[in-house]
């Protein structure tokens, strides 16, 4: 148990799922604060103001997509979907609109704990401070004042647009981010070949960094969605010159 006493909205209709999630998170010492409507779900946000929000985009009165733009319009409270929806479409508009990260139904309790501490994670460190000083996760050391990225200890030479890709995404760590966002956020504007540029590139810095596509290390590729950097346990880099 974390006995964190973190405040989590839960704003889902289906009561069952309701009330296994509610059993999952206040056994994991959460606070958790109910809702079954956006409307309701609105009215209790601004009341309590969680730590995080976990919506469902199947509501009675409106679609959790509405709720994400309206939330997104003056707060940066982490929004994390959890929705039947599974196509790709789905899950872009809901992380483009400012969701931090989409779990499709039906989700495992680790899965959904994993999720859920990563989000808290992330606000953590976006509230925490500029891309002046520097972050850590595990062997990986980013030090912005520097532009410099660290492997265990070892220097890794990126070019300037690799560094700001890692650099962005080590910013908003725990967060799926869509293309289009690394995308816009890297180039400013994209074109037809710009997914491809964004994984060539991505490729180079996997490389670099000794990370290997489909194992559990630091940035996750969700596929026709976007990347995610990882943090604290949920990943290792293997020492340069490993072989495994």
């Amino acid at each position: 148990m974390t006995n964190n006493k973190f405040k989590i909205l839960l704003i889902e209709d289906e009561l069952n799922i309701h009330s296994f999630m509610q059993t999952i998170l206040e056994a994991e010492g959460y606070q958790v604060l109910k809702a079954t409507t956006g409307a309701q779900g609105k009215l209790i946000f601004r009341s309590h103001l969680p730590d995080l929000i976990l919506l469902d985009l199947g509501l009675p009165d409106m679609d959790g997509t509405e709720l994400i733009r309206e939330i997104r319009s003056y707060s940066v409270t982490p929004i994390l979907v959890l929705s039947a929806r599974i196509q790709e479409t789905d899950k872009v508009e809901a992380l483009d609109l400012g969701a931090n990260d989409y779990i499709t139904k039906p989700f495992g309790t680790a899965e959904l704990l994993a999720r859920v501490r990563a989000a808290l994670r992330s606000q953590r460190s976006f509230s925490g401070g500029s891309p002046q000083g520097g972050w850590k996760s595990q062997d990986l050391e980013i030090r912005y004042d520097q532009r410099r990225v660290f492997v265990h200890g070892q220097e890794v030479h990126l070019t300037q647009t690799e560094y700001n890709i890692v650099s962005l995404l080590a910013l908003h760590s725990g967060k799926v981010m869509t293309y289009s966002a690394i995308i816009t956020a890297i180039w400013g504007s994209s074109d037809n070949g710009s997914i491809k540029k964004l994984q060539v590139n991505m490729a180079n810095i996997r490389k670099k960094l000794h990370s290997r596509p489909g194992e559990n290390n630091i940035i996750y590729n969700e596929l026709g969605v976007g990347y995610r950097m990882c943090e604290g346990s949920d990943w290792q880099l293997p020492e340069p010159g490993s072989q495994n």
